[in-house]
């Protein structure tokens, strides 16, 4: 009887333990590990109340057992174990760091909020739909429509060339996602969307795949004229998003992916791109240029543009090296990376931040901006979902710790 019970308190323990990290992994939401950290950063002060709370409500078990015990070694062994898991919650307080626990006053700017690929998703899903959007098709006209009805302060896309030069909107390496190329082409299904001219291109539709996957579950509450536009949306041609970007008075960051070494501009990638953003007319000084090739001839060319890095550098390097912008995995860059960032006039962007709890983690460390699926849900933040002064934090520890030792010790004399 006294194994069982000794069994039954070790699984209920583990159970607890168990509990408490999956609600902390429940935030991964299918990203790879390295987010647990902030997720724990995020909520480690709560995860830590919550876990004292069921310790402490498992004394009555325990004590329970430890005056029905027959054998002093079972004994023993239970309030021993019991005190080293209570005493071990009791000082994990001194391990636990979070940006947010700092004073309100030392709260810096809220950071500027970019549209990914438009106004996509909340959450993230398996990788092939990662990229989906919510509110439109991404990499659409309608998409970015969207991120700039949401406030957002800039926009961001991934960029390919086109077998006849033309530079456009496309995530992936093949137009199979998000098109309906299986039925125009279906012979091409597989093959590079850069391998296709402008005309094929154009005969597509990227809006329809949107509409019928409903990846998100969000179609329905699609208004009609919302449902319409969407499906009609065509393949977005660089020029295009530009336009809209300096029409709007937005900045714009995009990623350029070389094409395949069969393709005829493999070479001349860069320049094509680059006389594509001079002739847009768009304001230089809105375009945030990525590609570390031929770097220096692009300075030349268009001295005004935002010399972007998308390789984690330190601060001397990239000043060295003229860059003003970096822009990182939100996990790729640590607190005093960002602080060392932001003294070196380096401005940090992370991406790719959708959740509120991360957006909160990331504006306490003082990250300048962000790059979103989901700017209609931070730009309503006003301040992060918590924030709390360190004394008054561990004023909350010492009074819950205090109170649980009270509640334990009356609960083993009622035991008794």
């Amino acid at each position: 009887m006294n194994l069982h019970w000794l069994h039954k308190f070790a699984v209920t323990v583990t159970l607890v333990v168990t509990v408490i990290s999956v609600i902390s992994m429940e935030q991964l939401w299918g990203e790879e590990w390295d987010i647990l950290l902030l997720s724990f950063q995020a909520t480690g002060p709560f995860l830590h109340l919550g876990a004292l709370a069921a310790i402490t409500l498992l004394a009555w078990l325990v004590a329970g057992q430890f005056a029905r015990a027959e054998k002093n070694s079972f004994q023993a062994v239970l309030l021993l174990t019991y005190l080293t898991v209570l005493t071990a919650l009791y000082l994990v307080p001194l391990s636990i760091t979070s940006p947010c626990l700092m004073e309100k006053s030392n709260l810096g700017p809220k950071p500027a909020i970019i549209g990914h690929q438009g106004a996509p998703m909340v959450r993230s899903v398996p990788e092939l739909c990662r990229q989906a959007p919510m509110l439109a098709p991404e990499n659409t006209l309608m998409s970015f429509q969207k991120a700039i009805e949401q406030a957002a302060s800039g926009l961001y896309t991934d960029v390919t060339i086109s077998h006849d030069g033309v530079p456009f909107l496309m995530h992936d390496n093949t137009l199979r996602r998000t098109t309906d190329v299986e039925k125009l082409f279906p012979e091409r299904v597989g093959q590079d969307s850069s391998m296709f001219n402008w005309t094929d291109l154009q005969a597509l539709n990227a809006g329809q795949w949107f509409l019928k996957d409903d990846p998100f579950w969000t179609v329905s509450s699609l208004s009609e004229a919302d449902w319409a536009l969407a499906g009609n949306q065509s393949v977005c041609t660089l020029s295009e998003v530009l336009q809209l970007a300096e029409n709007s008075s937005k900045s714009i960051l995009f990623n350029v992916r070389r094409p395949p070494p069969e393709h005829p501009h493999r070479e001349s990638w860069i320049n094509v791109t680059l006389h594509t953003v001079l002739q847009s007319g768009v304001q230089q000084q809105h375009v945030m240029w990525t590609p570390d090739t031929d770097r220096q001839l692009v300075r030349q060319k268009a001295p005004g543009f935002q010399q972007t890095s998308t390789v984690k550098k330190s601060v001397k390097i990239l000043q060295e090296e003229g860059i003003v912008r970096l822009n990182l995995r939100y996990n790729q860059a640590s607190a005093q990376e960002i602080r060392d960032s932001r003294e070196g006039n380096v401005s940090l962007t992370l991406f790719t931040v959708s959740e509120p709890w991360l957006y909160s983690v990331l504006w306490c460390s003082g990250v300048q901006s962000v790059t979103s699926d989901a700017p209609h849900i931070l730009r309503k933040l006003l301040y992060p979902i918590w924030i709390m002064p360190p004394d008054e934090y561990k004023l909350l520890w010492i009074t819950a710790d205090v109170i649980s030792f009270i509640v334990i010790i009356g609960v083993f004399v009622l035991q008794k």
